[in-house]
C-alpha cells in the first residue's frame, strides 16, 4: 500500500490562479477632489462647474459653504476690501488641552489668525464696514477675539458713519474659552446698541449654519435680516430641543424658509442675488439719510 501522506502535496498557486483584467484602453484614472458629493442630494458633482455656479449645487439648490475670502469676494468691489485687525489671535486663557493645536491648524488652513474676517469695502460703491465668520476657522465659533473683532468693527462703523454688514456663520460660542466665550455675547449686542443710539445700519446675513451663541446674540439684533437659501438657523439642535421640550418638532422648523414664515428673519435670498439684494437696502438707508437731513 502506498503512502499517500508520503506523496508532494502540489503547490498552493496551482489552485489560486489569479487572473489579472487588463485595464480597457479607455479607462481613466480620476484625481482625487475632482467631484464633490452634495450635502442634501447626494448627487456627484463636478467640482469646477460647482465653483462656477457660486457653490450652489444646480440640482437641489444646496448652498455649500464659503470661506471668508470667496465670501467677500462674492459681495464686495473688486479689490476694494481692507482688511483690519488681521494680527489679532487667540490664546488659551484655560490652559484648555489642545487647544493650541487646534488654533495652529485652522490658521494654516484657512490663511487667517481667527476665524473672524473683517475690514473696510465698498459694494458697488457703497462704502461699508463689512465683516465675515469662516465656518472653516473652529466652525466659526465665538471666542474671545472674535468677539472682540466684532465690537471693533462696529466701533469703527460708528466713528466713521458706515452701515454694518456681517456674514455669520458658526456653531456658537467657542467652548475652549468658558465663560469668556459666553462673554461675547453681551459685548458684541452692546456694541449694537450704541450702533443703533447714532441711528447706524446693521444689515445681518444669516448663512448655513448659524447656530448657538451666535444665532443669540449679534446676528439676530440686525436692522435687516438676510438669511442665505437653505441655511440651517437656531440655537440648539433638533434632538436636543426634542428631548427638553419631549414634543416633537415641524419638519424644517430650522430652515430659512421656515424662520422667514414666522418672522424671525426678514428676507430669503439665493446666493447669486445676495449682492444685488445688498446694493438695494444700502442704496434705500442712503436715501433715507439723506431725506433726512433735508
Amino acid at each position: 500500500m502506498s503512502d499517500i501522506f508520503s506523496k508532494q502535496k502540489p503547490k498552493l498557486r496551482t489552485f489560486l490562479k489569479v487572473t489579472e483584467k487588463p485595464v480597457p484602453k479607455n479607462q481613466i484614472d480620476l484625481p482625487d477632489g475632482l467631484f464633490i458629493e452634495c450635502e442634501q442630494c447626494h448627487s456627484a458633482l463636478y467640482q469646477k462647474s460647482l465653483q462656477e455656479n457660486l457653490s450652489v449645487c444646480p440640482h437641489c439648490q444646496f448652498h455649500f459653504r464659503l470661506n471668508a475670502n470667496d465670501r467677500i469676494r462674492l459681495v464686495t468691489d473688486e479689490g476694494s476690501f481692507v482688511e483690519m485687525d488681521d494680527t489679532v489671535t487667540s490664546k488659551n486663557p484655560l490652559s484648555m488641552p489642545e487647544y493650541d493645536q487646534k488654533l495652529s491648524i485652522s490658521k494654516k488652513s484657512t490663511g487667517h489668525q481667527e476665524a473672524f474676517v473683517c475690514g473696510l469695502a465698498t459694494i458697488q460703491g457703497n462704502q461699508v464696514a463689512v465683516g465675515v465668520l469662516d465656518s472653516f476657522f473652529m466652525m466659526g465659533s465665538m471666542g474671545s477675539v472674535v468677539g472682540e473683532k466684532i465690537t471693533r468693527l462696529i466701533e469703527h462703523a460708528i466713528q466713521s458713519t458706515l452701515p454694518v454688514v456681517i456674514f455669520s456663520a458658526s456653531g456658537g460660542a467657542r467652548m475652549q474659552e468658558g465663560i469668556l466665550s459666553l462673554m461675547q455675547m453681551v459685548k458684541t449686542s452692546a456694541a449694537l446698541k450704541k450702533l443703533d443710539q447714532v441711528k447706524g445700519l446693521f444689515i445681518s446675513v444669516l448663512t448655513h449654519p448659524t447656530t448657538g451663541g451666535v444665532a443669540a446674540s449679534y446676528a439676530s439684533l440686525g436692522d435687516i435680516i438676510v438669511a442665505e437659501h437653505g441655511a440651517l438657523i437656531g440655537f440648539a439642535g433638533a434632538r436636543v430641543i426634542k428631548q427638553t421640550i419631549q414634543q416633537d418638532l415641524p419638519e424644517g422648523f430650522q430652515t430659512a424658509g421656515f424662520q422667514l414664515k414666522h418672522g424671525q428673519v426678514d428676507l430669503v435670498v439665493e446666493r447669486k442675488n445676495l449682492k444685488t439684494t445688498l446694493i438695494q437696502l444700502l442704496r434705500f438707508h442712503a436715501k433715507q439719510k439723506e431725506q433726512a437731513h433735508e
